[in-house]
């Protein structure tokens, strides 16, 4: 069982990298200036290009040395499903099997994550954010239609919306405070223009799709997992005041397109399966393009470490689970291609905010401090909004059987606006 597998390559039990991981990032060497793709285990990186050369990759498909010396994924990933199944069985037996521990090729791929920075790992094409934890729709609803807080059509599609790609950035990018126009005062209908005072996070995951689909022709829900590559944490910023008078009524604009945070290591679905949780039965049953046979996401602890200004070290201020999903990847996928819409290799989905049934596992601060009205405690300060010098951090870890997978970090300090 893949549970028991163990490197070669040493590390503790307690390392969020083990052989059972085995993710997917794009780094550039600090002293050559090359880019490639690599995989990692523990602390050290793997480039999957000095092992395409050497033809150890190799199976039933055979590489053309040309498809990880690149400096984005997204040629693997155009290959399919069968072949990132052909490369993580590859990489499994190489650094399971002592025997290609002497091996120049094997040994000439393995660097060092200190003398390496992480890229963005893909071209992300496109970008879409959904809305899919029932226990945040609620909670948000209730702050502002506390007698109808979910809308009529929440719990038959997944709500979303198209965000903007080029704005997604790298964990440790800085974020920029965003200028805008907000109402000039709760009771007065007329803008200003101003510098975001309610600026927040939001807990998500992210899909990464690995295949596209043809112009006009849907995804069925029950094949949708056919084209996730793999998963991400993303932290959607987002600029409330802004978004609170332009979002009627056609929804979210210039409070969402100043920046996302991804992190860089993708996460296959391969490496979370043991950590697989059936979903609660939906209520009404969805539609039958979106009625799945499977209904299914992770078991997979997010935790929000919050650093002010002066720190040292971030505070966590909350714990939700990605579990907490009503509407899954798969339902995403299919109702976002319903209409024949053409999903991209790279194209990103948000899972929206992800928040759990207390006060504890709430994904965001509109809803920790319900909407500004009270305050919340992060180490010896007090905070309502990000304050500029603020820091987000959001970590995954998942305790498995002898092993653990761990997302890689997705942070991000805010600098103040510009003129």
């Amino acid at each position: 069982m893949e549970k028991e597998l163990k490197s070669w390559i040493n590390y503790d039990s307690n390392d969020s990298f083990p052989i059972q991981n085995l993710p997917y990032g794009v780094c550039k060497n600090k002293k050559t200036g090359v880019v490639s793709c690599y995989s990692r285990i523990s602390s050290t990186a793997i480039n999957l290009s000095v092992l395409e050369v050497s033809g150890l990759l190799d199976g039933e498909h055979k590489f053309d040395k040309n498809t990880f010396n690149k400096d984005k994924l997204n040629t693997f990933m155009s290959l399919g499903r069968k072949v990132w199944l052909q490369v993580r069985h590859r990489l499994t037996e190489i650094f399971t099997n002592e025997k290609f521990k002497t091996e120049t090729a094997v040994s000439s791929s393995l660097e060092n994550l200190v003398d390496l920075e992480s890229l963005l790992p893909c071209h992300i094409p496109d970008y879409t954010d959904f809305y899919s934890s029932r226990n945040h729709a609620f909670n948000v609803g209730s702050l502002f239609r506390p007698t109808n807080p979910l809308q009529p059509n929440w719990s038959h599609l997944p709500v979303g919306y198209h965000g903007r790609s080029s704005t997604i950035v790298k964990s440790g990018t800085q974020v920029v405070r965003p200028r805008g126009q907000v109402k000039k005062s709760k009771d007065i209908d007329e803008p200003i223009f101003s510098e975001c005072k309610r600026l927040d996070y939001e807990v998500e995951m992210g899909v990464i799709l690995g295949q596209s689909n043809e112009m006009g022709r849907p995804i069925k829900v029950n094949e949708a997992s056919e084209y996730i590559f793999g998963f991400v944490l993303l932290n959607d910023w987002s600029a409330r005041d802004i978004q609170a008078w332009e979002y009627v009524p056609l929804g979210p604009f210039t409070a969402k397109n100043f920046a996302s945070t991804i992190s860089t290591w993708i996460i296959t679905p391969e490496a979370l399966e043991p950590f697989k949780i059936t979903l609660p039965e939906q209520d009404p049953k969805p539609l039958d393009y979106l009625n799945e046979k499977d209904h299914y996401s992770y078991d997979i602890p997010i935790s929000v470490q919050y650093k002010t200004k002066g720190q040292e070290e971030g505070v966590v201020i909350s714990e939700t689970n990605y579990k907490f999903m009503y509407w899954s990847a798969n339902q995403q996928i299919a109702h976002h291609a319903v209409t024949g819409c053409s999903m991209g290799v790279g194209d990103l989905l948000g899972s929206g905010t992800i928040s759990g049934t207390d006060e504890k596992s709430l994904g965001c601060l509109l809803e920790m401090t319900k909407s500004g009205a009270n305050k919340i405690t992060v180490g010896k300060e007090e905070r309502t909004w990000l304050q500029d010098g603020d820091s987000i951090n959001l970590v995954a870890q998942c305790q498995g059987n002898g092993f653990r997978i761990g997302f890689s970090d997705c942070e991000g300090e805010v600098l103040p606006a510009l003129d």
